[in-house]
């Protein structure tokens, strides 16, 4: 289901290969505007798409380098409002008669900007406002007809306009929170420059996914993939919403879930849904085709292609139900690589699917980030308990494991991470951290335990925060609550004598180990 239609003009967000491309469309969603990103295209390609203004992303290369990325010169023309960051402002220069050049001292960090002329785009900037810049190139000489309207000591063109053409452009990066009023920059193009309508809320994501959901599936019988997750929750309640009695949630242990959790999700589902429940024991199974296999993008293959014919047997003893719902998010769909994006890794319900499989996908999230999906469930009425659980993903532990999945490896990690999330909670940090949870390497080593050797595995502590999955930071958490989760790993869980803590950012690790 990747053709809804939202309600409103998007705002394309073009990459060129930025790192914060995805922190743009956020930005501009937090505005109530729907975005979009999508790749450098023709110009008829970004007019199919009934824009109601572009933003060009930065990139890691030089406009002028052999390998850059270019776009069609011609979506100047259009008419439609455009504001280059960084690298896209300096795309905007270059084709329109710019000169663009290497600076003798690059610009990384904080960096203060000094005001011009006035400016549309920049009037809650103050003079001297910090702003976060990150490039070597810089924009020597504007194409004619556009005003300089701020500076740097190293850029002579921090930020510029051309009312006329409703083009502009700024050296730096409004979207990261270390830029002093960056958002109130991407509001005022927005809504002082493009006219764009606050009306990307979380009921007309409800409204409009219900009319979707209604138009593609009628009255058919569907199923639901229901994990425990929040996705495949506001997913269910979405469509359930949407089809009443017509819907069957289907929820599949696979052995490799959390403690305690195949019995939480049934408690939970049987009591906040009003619609039939079908809870499989797949545990066997799962082992089974697990085995001997130690490549993290073929567990996920395998993972997704079992989950996909558990259901296809679901499907036919109900006599034929063609729709499957899946709680996929845009982040899910970005890092298994669309169109020309690079594969980061094939989400099980997304580059896992089996090509042969028999059901058409029913996605009522797929444009969704995971903070929208969650305001989404609480406007439709989900408890905290499932709307505010710690994400969890599809392939379970299988992906917490490095190298083969086998029962006993299975049983430690889940033991470790049961640990791990009661210290957070005991802590009081469980809505503070994106996700916390526990790795299981594929290493041993010698430890020292009541005087005895021992030869035995180490524990990955992993907790970071984010807003969207699609970057994220390492928890600086307390070095007591290290220590005590430390302690009782080691004393707790047997075949561990090791416990370290993973301090990677995303990039340019991702928040899962597989």
């Amino acid at each position: 289901m990747d053709n809804i239609i939202w309600p409103n003009r998007p705002v394309l967000i073009v990459d060129f290969g930025a790192q914060y491309a995805q922190l743009i469309a956020r930005r501009v969603r937090e505005a109530h505007v729907y975005s979009e990103i999508v790749r450098p295209m023709s110009a008829q390609e970004l007019m199919d798409f009934n824009p109601a203004a572009i933003i060009f992303s930065g990139g890691p290369e030089s406009v002028y380098a052999a390998n850059s990325v270019d776009i069609d010169t011609e979506v100047y023309d259009l008419g439609i409002p455009i504001l280059g960051i960084c690298y896209g402002a300096q795309l905007i220069a270059r084709d329109l008669n710019g000169v663009v050049g290497k600076t003798e001292k690059g610009e990384y960090g904080r960096t203060e900007i000094h005001l011009g002329s006035s400016s549309k785009l920049l009037g809650s900037v103050l003079e001297g406002d910090n702003v976060w810049m990150s490039h070597r190139d810089h924009i020597v000489s504007m194409p004619p007809d556009f005003r300089t309207v701020a500076q740097s000591d190293h850029s002579p063109v921090a930020a510029f306009e051309n009312d006329q053409k409703l083009l502009y452009g700024v050296q730096f990066h409004p979207e990261v929170a270390h830029t002093d009023h960056g958002q109130e920059i991407i509001k005022s193009f927005l809504f002082k420059v493009a006219g764009c309508s606050r009306n990307w809320t979380s009921t007309s994501v409800i409204e409009t996914a219900i009319d979707q959901v209604r138009s593609q599936v009628g009255e058919e019988k569907v199923l639901c993939a229901l994990s425990g997750g929040v996705d495949s929750a506001v997913a269910a309640a979405l469509v359930n919403r949407a089809v009443g009695s017509n819907l069957t949630c289907v929820f599949v242990d696979t052995g490799l879930m959390r403690q305690g959790e195949a019995e939480e999700v049934e408690a939970a589902f049987t009591r906040d849904f009003k619609t039939e429940f079908i809870h499989i024991n797949a545990k066997d199974r799962f082992f089974s085709r697990l085995k001997g296999v130690r490549d993290p993008e073929e567990k996920r293959k395998i993972i997704g292609e079992l989950f996909i014919r558990i259901f296809e047997e679901v499907a036919n003893e109900k006599v034929d139900v063609k729709y499957l719902v899946q709680g996929t998010l845009y982040p899910d769909v970005v890092e298994s690589g669309p169109g020309n994006a690079s594969v980061i890794k094939s989400h099980h319900n997304v580059g896992g699917l089996p090509d042969d499989m028999n059901f058409e996908l029913v996605e009522p999230l797929r444009r969704l980030f995971k903070d929208e999906v969650r305001i989404v469930g609480s406007e439709l009425g989900l408890s905290d308990e499932i709307v505010f659980r710690q994400p969890f993903p599809g392939p379970g532990l299988a992906v917490r494991i490095v190298g083969e999945v086998t029962p006993e490896r299975v049983g430690i990690v889940r033991a470790a991470d049961a640990i791990v999330l009661d210290e957070i909670r005991r802590a009081g940090l469980e809505r503070e951290l994106w996700q916390a949870f526990a790795v299981l390497a594929d290493v041993r080593s010698v430890g020292v335990m009541g005087d005895e050797r021992t030869y035995a595995y180490p524990i990955i502590l992993r907790a970071v925060t984010s807003d969207d999955a699609m970057t994220a930071d390492f928890a600086r958490l307390p070095y007591d609550l290290l220590e005590k989760i430390a302690s009782r790993v080691i004393s707790e869980v047997d075949g561990v004598n090791r416990v370290a803590y993973d301090i990677t950012s995303k990039p340019p690790g991702t928040i899962e180990w597989e």
